[in-house]
């Protein structure tokens, strides 16, 4: 599970959500669920994830939770740290 966290409609959610688009492509079809929460409308999910800072990409796996914090705009190194190997139409 992909979590993006962002705070409404700045540029730096929209470009972090363009980014986040952009992953995709890179990951194999239907191998992760990716879920957007913008912190204003569900402040008590982002208390309970404790975000601290938006835009954030938390990977939620229980083995091996990682968090991104920033637009996503290097896709290549955001894969390598959440551990997700190239895949789809962007491999």
């Amino acid at each position: 599970m992909l979590r993006l966290y962002i705070a409404g409609n700045s540029a730096s959610s929209r470009r972090a959500e363009q980014n986040l688009a952009l992953l995709r492509r890179h990951m194999k079809p239907g191998e992760w669920k990716i879920e957007v929460i913008d912190v204003l409308l569900r402040p008590d999910l982002a208390e309970k994830a404790g975000i601290l800072a938006t835009p954030t990409l938390s990977c939620d796996l229980s083995s091996r939770p990682r968090r991104v914090v920033g637009d996503l705009g290097d896709t290549r190194r955001v894969l390598e740290f959440l551990g997700i190997e190239p895949g789809g139409d962007g491999a």
